[in-house]
């Protein structure tokens, strides 16, 4: 049994960490402000190929796998980007997984150099204002004429869908009541986001100004054959495979993000004099704050035991979905007391820290609820009886 990071895993933190120097925390304090997609870092990351970090070789990618991905995502997030840093190339790092794994060949060769040199950014619409979480019931259909599908209906929750060239969609192909299963009749697109045919919303949210989410709406939108993932009807099944990995992504970025939190309040508890003395000598301020270093630690080994079993083939759900649920729980914690340690200045814009904690609300939410993976353990690993 081996804890300790690869001399090259080692290496790759070193290198993004020394990327993410050169966007300090004035960078990310305006893209907070004033939002806008931050295309410098998107850039900066393309141009030394960190986009391409977990995809094949044979089509520009490094060829590496979610562990390294995670110490990459995690290494973003923990510099200061956050959420801000880390969604802006999270989609790049998981969502293509489907093409990767069920694409043909000459879908790759077209789909995957383009993302990976940062010359395309890709938005994953699945998520729908009316299910929710019940991805079997979304409504969006794609009817197919002539060798044409037409896409029509509606998303939610759709991040970087104002700048994004492409659009990995899912959608329903043959009508639920004509499938034997609720999972079966929908279908994967990775296509041209041709905006003739869509409109695209700006939610105004609480935090993550820097990179947009929105509602999507698409009118009959086409959509060649040739850019459906698999075979026609299996798309939920494809999409399966994205789940763990992003999974694991959200918990790494969540535990890079509370290590932040963590140490700006180590650092301004011990420069910070009240009554003549730092205020990091009170144990009221020390032990939550160790309390909530052993909780990111313990977090950040279930986040990479997962990214262990899932590069090596073996089964992770329990694993990547109880990484996602205790990495953002001690991230919003670490960020909580973060705010509580610098007091009325961690209320405050230019300490940062009440845009970590608005950030860390994030890893909570997205992409699963907490209680459903509650759910998932009790039901998957307890073998306890579905609630729901």
């Amino acid at each position: 049994m081996d804890f300790a990071f690869t001399p090259e895993q080692e290496r790759i933190r070193e290198a993004v960490a020394k990327l993410c120097a050169r966007f300090g925390d004035a960078y990310w304090l305006e893209k907070d402000r004033a939002g806008g997609f931050p295309e410098e870092f998107h850039r900066a990351l393309a141009a030394d190929g960190w986009l391409g970090i977990a995809m094949p070789e044979a089509y520009g990618g490094a060829g590496l796998g979610i562990t390294e991905a995670a110490i990459m995502m995690q290494t973003i997030a923990e510099s200061g980007a956050g959420f801000s840093g880390a969604s802006a190339v999270h989609m790049n790092i998981f969502g293509l997984n489907p093409v990767v794994v069920f694409g043909t060949d000459e879908q790759k060769r077209r789909m995957l150099p383009p993302l990976i040199a940062g010359r395309e950014r890709a938005c994953f619409a699945v998520t729908e204002p009316n299910t929710g979480l019940d991805t079997t019931r979304l409504a969006t259909r794609a009817e197919k004429r002539s060798g044409t599908y037409y896409i029509s209906g509606q998303k939610v929750w759709i991040s970087t869908a104002q700048v994004a060239e492409k659009i990995l969609l899912l959608a329903r192909t043959t009508p639920i009541e004509q499938v034997k299963k609720p999972a079966a009749g929908l279908s994967l697109f990775y296509t041209d986001l041709d905006r003739r045919y869509v409109e695209v919303r700006e939610i105004d949210k609480m935090g993550r100004k820097a990179v947009d989410s929105n509602q999507v709406f698409f009118d009959a939108m086409p959509v060649p054959e040739a850019d459906r993932i698999g075979e026609e009807g299996r798309g939920f099944e494809y999409i399966l495979h994205g789940m763990n990995p992003e999974r694991i992504l959200i918990a790494a970025e969540s535990v890079g993000l509370g290590r932040c939190a963590l140490a700006r309040a180590a650092n301004y508890a011990k420069e910070r004099i009240v009554f003549g003395r730092p205020i990091g000598k009170n144990q009221a301020i020390q032990h939550p704050l160790a309390a909530n270093w052993m909780a990111l630690e313990a977090a950040n080994l279930m986040v990479f035991k997962a990214a262990w079993l899932y590069d090596r083939g073996k089964p992770c759900g329990a694993e990547a979905n109880a990484a996602k649920y205790l990495a953002a729980e001690a991230a919003f914690d670490a960020c909580q007391q973060a705010v509580m340690t610098h007091g009325g200045f961690g209320y405050a814009k230019e300490y940062h820290v009440e845009r970590y904690l608005r950030e860390s609300l994030i890893g909570r939410i997205a992409p699963v609820s907490p209680q459903l993976i509650l759910c998932f353990i009790a039901e998957r690993v307890l073998g306890l009886p579905k609630s729901y």
